[in-house]
């Protein structure tokens, strides 16, 4: 009797407080933010390179749209096929490998003297090398690691490439205006190469593999089993997804989304402020500030829909981006003056605030396949970016101006509003697609 009276004292006995430690999971975050920076750097360039590519090689805005375009699109495709193959791989080979297609890609456009070069390269293998970097990257870290706050993190990492932009575009610019743009795709391919030891070392697939649950989880999770037939996987999904009507309203949305950001200012700003008589590097300068903001109002838009109901977040996101692109051919002109940096501010505040409700509500609708219906809503993005990337080139090589891509492009961001506020909560829970 003695003995068990002793033994339930010992069990009353409160355990040792333990230490609060930062959770693995932030730093796997923190890998992927320095990650995605690197991979960044070539989103910086396209814009800096239209015009000294054709002076040099005589090669129309079309057709060097037409590379860009490629990217773009390459970039989304990917998507889907790299959420699938990090599932079956895991994150860090697909990644690294992505990095080192980037860096070479890039560094071969240093020798190329034919257009075609110029599509293989920069387009074919930067694009799929960034399409396997790209937000369904993101979208893995986040559901694999977070079970909270994963509308923050989503922001967060959605912002690195913002930051990667704030980080290469002005030094970049510098190395343009010099007179040598090569200089500037050496520097984008040994910003990738160093980024890929990085995440040789320190990036991990799952909380499972360092002994750890995910973020905010009550209980461990299992790392599953590989997952085979990742195009299949992929395919799959895609057909599942199609058969509703959520899917194709966030590709809409989204496409457009790309149209108005990577399509239209990150790969045209530059030459149209240029066209107006502002030098290249003071265009290039504003290009950064919309990414110091971009780095702010997407964290903010985490935070907006961790609390918020993501489709009317959306709306809100999209009028305010079409009513901003209305009133910019009225103030591009050879200088800056404060109308123009407001333009800056408050688009650089939308310009991908977009992505964390869109995630979001990818996840409410489709459950453990979101990031992969992410990668396929993503390709819609690029693809839009793709189709204004290159028709914007045309557009500036018939009429001599870009006026008309800006208003049609803030007539689309319209259409985008009304689209995000016909899509409903899904009736029953999700089940994934086996």
């Amino acid at each position: 009797m003695t003995q068990t009276t002793e033994a339930a004292a010992v069990d009353r006995t409160p355990p040792k407080p333990r230490r609060n430690r930062i959770h693995r999971a932030w730093f796997v975050a923190a890998v992927a933010f320095v990650t995605i920076i690197g991979a960044a750097a070539f989103r910086s360039v396209p814009g800096l390179l239209i015009d000294p590519l054709h002076e040099e090689f005589g090669w129309s805005r079309g057709t060097i749209g037409a590379a860009v375009s490629i990217n773009l699109a390459l970039y989304g495709l990917t998507a889907p096929f790299a959420a699938a193959l990090m599932d079956r791989f895991g994150m860090r080979r697909v990644v690294a490998v992505a990095l080192t297609m980037i860096a070479i890609g890039s560094g071969l456009t240093v020798w190329m003297t034919a257009a075609w070069q110029l599509l293989l390269c920069w387009g074919l293998l930067v694009g799929l090398g960034t399409g396997s970097m790209a937000l369904a990257f993101a979208a893995t870290v986040t559901n694999r690691w977070f079970a909270e706050r994963r509308g923050l993190v989503t922001g967060i990492l959605t912002a690195a490439s913002a930051s990667g932009q704030l980080i290469f575009l002005p030094v970049l610019a510098l190395m343009v205006e010099a007179g040598n743009w090569r200089p500037a795709a050496v520097t984008v391919a040994l910003a990738a190469l160093a980024v890929v030891p990085f995440v040789w070392l320190l990036l991990r697939d799952h909380p499972a593999d360092v002994g750890v649950e995910p973020y905010g989880a009550k209980e461990f999770v299992p790392k599953p089993p590989p997952a085979r037939g990742a195009a299949r996987r992929a395919v799959t999904v895609l057909f599942s997804a199609a058969r509703t009507g959520p899917f194709w309203l966030l590709a809409g949305t989204f496409a457009i989304c790309g149209a108005s950001t990577n399509g239209l200012i990150q790969t045209h700003f530059v030459p149209a402020a240029h066209d107006h008589g502002m030098p290249v590097p003071a265009a290039a300068s504003l290009l950064a500030v919309i990414g110091v903001f971009d780095v702010v109002g997407t964290i903010a838009s985490g935070w907006l829909t961790d609390r918020f109901e993501s489709r009317r977040l959306l709306a809100v996101y999209y009028a305010l981006r079409g009513i901003s692109l209305l009133f910019l051919p009225m103030l591009l002109s050879s200088t800056v003056h404060p109308s123009m940096l407001f333009f800056i501010v408050f688009y650089g505040l939308d310009w991908v605030a977009t992505v964390p409700p869109t995630v979001a509500l990818c996840r409410e609708h489709y459950g453990e396949d979101s990031a992969i219906v992410f990668g396929w809503v993503l390709a819609s993005h690029q693809v839009g970016a793709a189709l204004v990337a290159f028709l914007g080139g045309v557009a500036r090589d018939v009429f001599g101006t870009y006026d008309m891509v800006w208003y049609a492009s803030g007539a689309l961001c319209a259409a985008a509003a009304l689209m995000a506020l016909v899509i409903r909560r899904p009736a029953s829970p999700v089940v994934a697609v086996a």
